[in-house]
């Protein structure tokens, strides 16, 4: 086999390395090459080819009978590469142009992965300079722009200040400091965590990753300076365990290779994944269409021997990846570069390098080199990178770093702390293992009871002292005042709403919703609710906000009449990405035999529907909502669309509004027949679980005013009428069945307890299948 490498740089000599290395492998050149890859592999002819001239290498390729072609480099791909090729009949291993868009493109990239739900940070996108600084102006979170096309790695700047910020702007889209590839910028959030990058080889449809890897971007000591094309590796990286690179492959890779395919684009190649591991889990960074440098240097000496990386390379190109495995040595490896003095900014060339030998398991990878009369010399910023293997990180450091010393020229510059971040986890790992150490703090556990305590105690009612940290709640029926009681149970969630929760840092509200959800649903049976129990779930237990969320339920007892008898807060590290939370609760309600709802022998044709407003979303049909959010550009901190003076993600967190006590005094009057909680399935789905199969509801629309918000969810959703009414609740919480008679003293009851109510319909015998009639439908439509 003869293999073709396109490129010049550090990366493209560490392929040829290992490339050439294989069984199969009769040759490997190098197209243009550099003064590495001159010595034991074969650089192109006398006469430099580029990279992107397809033509010439097209011809070199079927002169020399090359079978397979390895491009390097992003520009060649994002021109096409792939597509000259494959007209000749030579496999390539690379995407195709359509798919090299998702590098070349920072904004198709970015739509692609809101089409395809996979997580990554907020962001819009701007092709008009005066917008773009509109937005700069109108936000206050910290962020990163990107020119949207190729920058040679540098077209990614993070502004401190606002002020910096803007001249960045001015110099992407005004001074266009990298080109047309700031012809368009995306302004995204800033993520906060720990970098990691994953290679992962593709036929289309199967992938296969190599270890995670952390490349080291800023130019100097600390992660301080500008950004550089990358100036030293290490890998495997010691915070992606096996549980978190299995949620990467089922939440990122899969998804972006499947969706690449549907899309007519099949990805055969390697996908470079840069992903950030924050609070909230794993997001993508930005994808490149290749090999990353100096990734590349990094983990292809991790490749076994008895893995054959051509053999690996042709199985993707001609889309059979599943026949061939990867073994990976049980090493560590790190790699250092050694740069220009002055770069990335200006730098001097032609610098004569001298070289030493280096021990065993260290590699020198050339990059910016090249030679002029037989002198090796420097040719660009990057200049030469020293590559070690060994049992540890802390010996593959130490070894690569001695490799640098058999490298000298003037001006030579490196980075003294390459892993530094490795190191400074396992500082904080090597200490003798607790259960702490496994990711649940016993302690804090403890801490939560003893903050949340005085919460619960202010939950006491007739039959429960609310106190916490027994082994169950007990609840006292007779001094409660029941003499013929049943027991009425019901539990639920908050759903996705809890997303909402976790993006906008407030979790009290929340709470409310957990408790409201279920005391609601007792009241359709006409039960007061008594006591209740709620379930806490995190992957790293943080006191404040589990105390805030508890707090919230407290607040949503006191409001229901409840006391809150006991909870389990359990604190999972595997189960959960990190940031996130679940939660569930479960009311126990009661109600005097005579008075259980619904009476449905007592309701008859003429019995009035009595509608109480909500709060607006309550907590079901977040799922919708946010999509709509997403779909719409919005963030959750930008001004609600119909609420200007208010973000959106406080609007959304309003919490669910709780009925109990205006409700149980109505029953008590004995002036219900039934009641509906409209949750999911809004009116039409809940209405008809509390009729006769002899009735239907006919509901007149108008009787209320539609709420704003869901007004402008309706259209910015393009939702129907009909759609719209078994989604949300459009503005009534509950709606409740009375004699005709009694419908005036029920509105009048509700008003005094702070309700506000409205006859909104009545029951009419049932002639179909439908339950729920919905009248004067084309006011909504409108």
């Amino acid at each position: 086999m003869k293999i073709l490498v396109v490129g010049s740089g550090g990366r493209e000599h560490a392929l040829a390395w290992k490339l050439s290395r294989s069984p199969l492998v009769e040759a490997v050149f190098v197209a243009p090459g550099n003064g590495g890859t001159a010595h034991g592999i074969k650089n192109v002819s006398n006469v430099e080819i580029g990279v992107s001239d397809f033509p010439r290498l097209v011809k070199f390729a079927q002169d020399n009978e090359i079978d397979l072609v390895v491009p390097g480099p992003e520009v060649p791909l994002v021109e096409g590469i792939e597509g000259h090729f494959r007209k000749v009949g030579i496999p390539v291993f690379g995407p195709s142009k359509a798919a090299a868009q998702m590098e070349g493109s920072k904004a198709f990239s970015k739509d692609f992965m809101k089409r395809h739900n996979i997580p990554t940070a907020e962001y819009r996108t701007f092709t008009d300079y005066n917008e773009a600084m509109a937005y700069l102006d109108s936000i206050n979170h910290s962020i990163v722009i990107k020119a949207d096309g190729l920058a040679a790695g540098k077209g990614v700047i993070i502004p401190i200040t606002k002020q910096e910020a803007q001249e960045a702007l001015k110099q992407i889209m005004v001074d266009k400091e990298f080109g047309d590839a700031g012809s368009e910028v995306v302004i995204e959030e800033f993520l906060e965590g720990d970098e990691l990058s994953i290679l992962t080889f593709s036929d289309g449809f199967n992938i296969k990753s190599l270890p995670p890897a952390q490349d080291h971007k800023r130019i100097f000591d600390g992660d301080q300076g500008p950004n550089t094309g990358g100036m030293g590796c290490y890998a495997p990286t010691r915070i992606a365990p096996k549980s978190m690179l299995k949620l990467v492959d089922e939440t990122i890779l899969k998804p972006t290779i499947d969706g690449l395919r549907k899309e007519g684009m099949p990805f055969r190649g390697m996908l470079f994944t840069g992903l950030m591991i924050t609070a909230a889990g794993p997001k993508v960074l930005e994808y490149n269409v290749r090999f990353g440098d100096p990734e590349t240097q990094t983990v292809l000496p991790l490749i076994s021997d008895s893995t054959d990386l051509a053999q690996v390379m042709l199985a993707a190109a001609n889309g059979h990846l599943d026949s061939v495995d990867i073994q990976i040595d049980g090493k560590f490896s790190a790699t250092v570069v050694v740069a220009a003095g002055g770069y990335p900014g200006s730098y001097e060339k032609k610098k004569e390098i001298t070289l030493t030998p280096v021990a065993e398991g260290t590699n020198i990878f050339h990059a910016g080199t090249a030679l002029v009369d037989g002198k090796l010399v420097t040719a660009g910023g990057r200049v030469i990178a020293a590559s070690a293997t060994a049992d540890t990180l802390e010996d593959a450091v130490k070894k690569a770093y001695e490799g640098v010393e058999n490298i000298k020229f003037q001006d030579m510059f490196f980075r003294k702390d390459i892993a530094h971040r490795a190191f400074r986890q396992k500082a904080v790992q090597d200490t003798p293992l607790t259960y702490a150490a496994a990711g649940v703090d016993v302690d804090a556990g403890n801490a939560l009871v003893q903050r949340i305590k005085d919460a619960v105690r202010s939950t006491r009612r007739p039959g429960a002292d609310a106190e916490i940290g027994g082994f169950g709640g007990i609840f006292d029926l007779k001094a409660a005042g029941y003499t013929d009681p049943l027991l009425v149970a019901g539990i639920d969630g908050v759903g996705t709403k809890l997303k909402i929760a976790c993006a906008m840092g407030k979790h009290s509200t929340v709470g409310i919703d957990l408790v409201a959800m279920s005391v609601n649903d007792l009241l359709a049976q006409g039960a007061e609710s008594l006591l209740f129990l709620d379930y806490y779930a995190t992957s790293k237990l943080d006191i404040k906000e589990a105390a805030e969320f508890v707090e919230g339920v407290a607040e949503g007892c006191r409001q229901a009449g409840c006391a809150l008898v006991g909870g389990e807060t359990a604190e999972m590290p595997d189960m959960y990405a990190p940031g996130e939370y679940d939660a569930a609760g479960t009311a126990l309600g009661a109600v005097e035999r005579s008075q259980l709802l619904p009476r449905t022998d007592f309701m008859k044709t003429g019995d009035v529907l009595i509608g109480i407003t909500s709060n607006g979303v309550h907590s079901n049909g977040y799922s919708l909502i946010r999509k709509i959010i997403e779909l719409q550009g919005l963030n959750y901190t930008d001004p609600a669309p119909w609420n200007p003076a208010t973000p959106i993600g406080d609007e959304l967190l309003i919490p669910t509004r709780i009925y109990v006590k205006p409700v149980i005094n109505l029953i008590k009057k004995n002036l219900v027949k039934g009641l509906a909680h409209i949750t999911g399935g809004g009116l039409t789905e809940n209405i008809p679980r509390m009729l006769p199969d002899s009735l239907a509801a006919e509901v007149d629309v108008t009787a209320w005013e539609q709420p704003a918000l869901f007004s402008w969810f309706k259209k910015a959703g393009g939702l129907s009428a009909k759609e719209y009414a078994r989604t949300w609740n459009t503005g009534l919480g509950l709606v409740l069945v009375v004699a005709a008679k009694d419908a005036e003293a029920a509105v009048s009851s509700l008003t005094q307890d702070g309700e506000k109510a409205m006859v909104v319909g009545k029951l009419i015998p049932r002639e179909a299948e439908e339950g729920c009639v919905l009248n004067k439908l084309e006011a909504w439509e409108a």
